[in-house]
C-alpha cells in the first residue's frame, strides 16, 4: 500500500481530509481524527513535509465547491503544494467526472502528485492501481447516487406524512420545542401576519404594505431568522410585494403543511427548479392555523385579481391584456384629466417608469381610449367573418316564437291591475288613519310617497303590456332586434375579450399589435 518516495524534500504536502453526514454511515473509521491519524502516520514514515491540513467536516462529497478544498486549490495554484494526500478516492470526491477530471488533467498540469493510500493510487509512479482509477471513481459516484435516492425516498415519505424537513419554518410558525418535525405558531411575529392579511382584506396592494411595514422598520422574516443573505445596496434587509404576495398566497397559514415547491435538479447540483403546483406535497390540517379560511380564500381572490396590472383606482375594459412590446412587461395606468376634470387614461411603460434614468425602454405614452378603440375594431373585424347576421336570424326568430307562446298577457295584465287596486286601498286606509290621528302626518308623507311610486311604475307596465296586445311586434321584427343587440354587445364583452385575446402588445411607435388565442384568428387579423 505504502508506496517508496525517492525524494521526499523535493514535496510541499497537502493533506486532504473530508468527512460528510452519508460517510458516517461506513462506520466509525472514516471520522476526521482517524483520518488525519492515517495520514500523519504515512507523512512521517516518508519524510514529508506537510504544508497544511485541509479538512471538510460536514460537506458532501458529490460538490466540490468545499472551503478548503478551494483552499487547497489556491495553493496550488500558488505553486505552495505540489503533492496531494487522502485516505482514499471517495475523500477527494464522489462525482467520476469532476475526481477524473483532477486526477487526469489538473493535478498532472500543475505538475501535483497524488496519492490515495488505501486505493494504492499513485500518479507519481506506473501502477495498475492508477489503471483502474476511473472504475473507482465511478463506484463512488454511484454509491453517492444511491445514497440520494434514499434520503431522497425517506423526506418524500416525511412530506407525505405532512412532517416539516426544512431548515426553516414559514414565517410565523418556529419549530415544536419538544416534537421533532412538527412547527407550532411563533407567537413573537404571529400578530404580524394576521396584519398583512387583514392589510390585504381591506384592500392594501402588496407594494403597499410592504411600504408600511417597511416605514414602521418592522423586520423582514430573513432579518428575524439571521439569515446573512449575503445581499448589499438600498434594497437590502427591506419587505417586497414579492414577499408579501407569496405570504398572502401560502397555504401553510390555513394550517395545511406545503412541501416540495422546488426540486433539486440532481445529486451533483444544488441548484432548485420550481415545481408546478400539482407536484407540491400539501397535507391538511397538520398544525394550528393562523388565517381562518374565509379570510384566506377572501384575500385569494383579491390578489389574483391583480394579476398583469397594478392599477386599483381606475377600471377599463382591456385590464391586464396591455404589454410593452420591448421590454415585454405589463403596462401601468395614468390619470391624466384634463381641465375640465374627468378622466383621461393613458397607458405608459412600467420599465421605464421604474428605471427612466437608466434609460431602459421607452415612454410608450398612449391613450387608453385609442387602444381600446382599434382592439374592439379589430376584434368586430375578426369576428364578422364568423358570424353571419342571416345564420343568426332563424335561431333567434325561433327563440320569439317559444317566448311568444310561453307569454300570458291576460293573466299579467290582470296580476298588475289587482296589485294597483290593492295598493289604492292601502292610500285610503292610510289617509283615514291620518285623519283620525292614528298615523303622524310625517310618517303618512314618508308612506304616502313610496306607495305612489310603486302604483305608478305598475300602471306604466300596464299599459305597456295593453299596448303590446293592441299592436304585437312581428316576430321577424323582433328576432333583427334581438340579433342586433346581440352583436352591439358582444364586440363590447370583457369576457369575449379574455376568451379570445391573449395580449395586446404596444410598440415604441405606438403600433397596436393584438396576439389572438387562436391561430385562425391570428391569420384573419
Amino acid at each position: 500500500m505504502y508506496l517508496e518516495i525517492s525524494n521526499p524534500m523535493d514535496y510541499h504536502v497537502a493533506l486532504y481530509i473530508r468527512l460528510s453526514k452519508e460517510d458516517e454511515t461506513e462506520g466509525p473509521s472514516q471520522s476526521v481524527t482517524n483520518q488525519k491519524s492515517l495520514l500523519n502516520e504515512f507523512v512521517q514514515q516518508h519524510r514529508l513535509s506537510v504544508y497544511d491540513t485541509y479538512v471538510d467536516d460536514g460537506w458532501s462529497g458529490t460538490s466540490f465547491d468545499r472551503p478548503d478544498f478551494q483552499r487547497m486549490i489556491e495553493d496550488i495554484e500558488a505553486k505552495k503544494v505540489n503533492m496531494v494526500i487522502t485516505k482514499d478516492l471517495s475523500r477527494l470526491g464522489r462525482d467520476y467526472i469532476m475526481t477524473g477530471h483532477y486526477m487526469e488533467r489538473y493535478f498532472p498540469e500543475k505538475r501535483v502528485r497524488y496519492i490515495s493510500l488505501l486505493d494504492g493510487i499513485d500518479t507519481g509512479v506506473e501502477s495498475t492501481a492508477n489503471d483502474i482509477t476511473p472504475f473507482r471513481a465511478i463506484m463512488n459516484d454511484m454509491y453517492a447516487k444511491d445514497i440520494s435516492k434514499k434520503i431522497k425516498s425517506v423526506k418524500r415519505d416525511k412530506q407525505r406524512k405532512g412532517q416539516f424537513i426544512g431548515g426553516k419554518p414559514m414565517y410565523g410558525y418556529k419549530m415544536h420545542p419538544t416534537e421533532k418535525n412538527k412547527i407550532v405558531i411563533d407567537e413573537e411575529v404571529a400578530p404580524v401576519v394576521r396584519r398583512i392579511f387583514a392589510m390585504a382584506l381591506d384592500g392594501m396592494s402588496c407594494r403597499k404594505i410592504a411600504t408600511t411595514l417597511n416605514e414602521e422598520g418592522v423586520p423582514t422574516p430573513a432579518t428575524y431568522c439571521g439569515w446573512n443573505m449575503g445581499r448589499k445596496g438600498p434594497y437590502a434587509g427591506l419587505w417586497s410585494s414579492e414577499r408579501i404576495s407569496e405570504m398572502l398566497q401560502n397555504e401553510t397559514y390555513l394550517g395545511n403543511m406545503v412541501q416540495g415547491r422546488t426540486v433539486k435538479i440532481s445529486y451533483k447540483s444544488k441548484k432548485c427548479l420550481k415545481q408546478d403546483r400539482e407536484n407540491w406535497v400539501v397535507v391538511e390540517n397538520t398544525h394550528e392555523p393562523l388565517i381562518d379560511k374565509e379570510t384566506f380564500q377572501k384575500v385569494r381572490m383579491l390578489v389574483n385579481s391583480r394579476k398583469h396590472t397594478r392599477s386599483r383606482t381606475y377600471d377599463f375594459l382591456l385590464k391586464g391584456l396591455i404589454f410593452c412590446h420591448e421590454c415585454g412587461y405589463p403596462m401601468a395606468v395614468l390619470n391624466r384629466p384634463p381641465v375640465s376634470g374627468e378622466d383621461r387614461l393613458f397607458f405608459v411603460c412600467r420599465t421605464y417608469q421604474r428605471f427612466t434614468k437608466a434609460g431602459v425602454c421607452s415612454c410608450h405614452s398612449i391613450k387608453e381610449q385609442v387602444v381600446t378603440e382599434a382592439v374592439l375594431a379589430k376584434v368586430r373585424e375578426v369576428c364578422e367573418a364568423y358570424l353571419d347576421p342571416n345564420k343568426l336570424q332563424p335561431i333567434a326568430a325561433d327563440a320569439v316564437e317559444k317566448a311568444r307562446k310561453a307569454e300570458n298577457h291576460e293573466a299579467e295584465i290582470q296580476s298588475i291591475q289587482n296589485k294597483i287596486d290593492s295598493l289604492t286601498a292601502n292610500l285610503d286606509k292610510m289617509y283615514m288613519d291620518r285623519l283620525t290621528g292614528l298615523l303622524a302626518e310625517a310618517d303618512f308623507e314618508r308612506i304616502y310617497q313610496r306607495v305612489k311610486m310603486d302604483r305608478t311604475s305598475l300602471e306604466e307596465k300596464l299599459k305597456e303590456l295593453e299596448s303590446q296586445k293592441e299592436s304585437p311586434v312581428s316576430t321577424e321584427d323582433r328576432a333583427r332586434e334581438l340579433v342586433q343587440q346581440f352583436l352591439d354587445s358582444a364586440y363590447t364583452s370583457r369576457e369575449l375579450l379574455v376568451s379570445l385575446i391573449e395580449r395586446v402588445e404596444l410598440t415604441e411607435n405606438k403600433q397596436i399589435i393584438i396576439k389572438f388565442r387562436f391561430r385562425e384568428l391570428e391569420a384573419i387579423s
